[in-house]
């Protein structure tokens, strides 16, 4: 018996995989949202920061050198306005500092104070230790594949959603 050739995926039978999907996703976007998780976790690690604010704490931390506040916002697939008023209500309260851009002194870059990593830091560990509770049960395997796949999901569908964005622009 020869085996047939390998047929490459088809876009159908991955609609039809994600058909159950799908819901899924709806129904942990719902539940995270209903009951608070980034509230919650803020709450816990003691900061009284709205989700945009963490939002933007958290992508200047994540950040390997100070950022623009338009790289904070294409980050983030935001407008700069609304970085723009974060970063002030984080200056405010001492979470993040503007500096002169080295490469252009007319510019200036955002980067975290300690009390901003420190908070970004509580945030996180707040953040991971309820979803670690979650899916304490779970097989070591099953933890390892969910990280593996939603990465995967994650790059592939930014990947796509940029190439449609540059077709846009064209």
């Amino acid at each position: 018996m020869t085996p047939e050739p390998h047929e490459p995926p088809r876009p159908e039978d991955a609609q039809a995989d994600l058909a159950a999907v799908l819901p899924r996703i709806t129904q942990l976007s719902a539940a995270i949202s209903k009951g608070r998780l980034p509230e919650r976790a803020a709450e816990a690690a003691g900061l009284s920061l709205d989700r945009p604010a963490l939002g933007v704490l958290l992508e200047v931390c994540r950040a390997e050198k100070p950022l623009r506040v338009g790289e904070i916002a294409d980050r983030m697939q935001v407008v700069g306005p609304h970085v723009t008023r974060q970063v002030q209500n984080l200056e405010r309260r001492r979470l993040v500092r503007r500096v002169a851009d080295p490469d252009d002194r007319r510019a200036s870059i955002i980067e975290p104070t300690p009390a901003g990593a420190d908070a970004a830091t509580r945030y996180v560990t707040s953040l991971l230790g309820w979803f670690a509770e979650a899916i304490a049960d779970w097989p070591r395997q099953d933890r390892e594949d969910l990280g593996r796949l939603l990465g995967r999901l994650a790059d592939d569908v930014t990947t796509r959603l940029e190439r449609l964005d540059e077709g846009e622009s064209d």
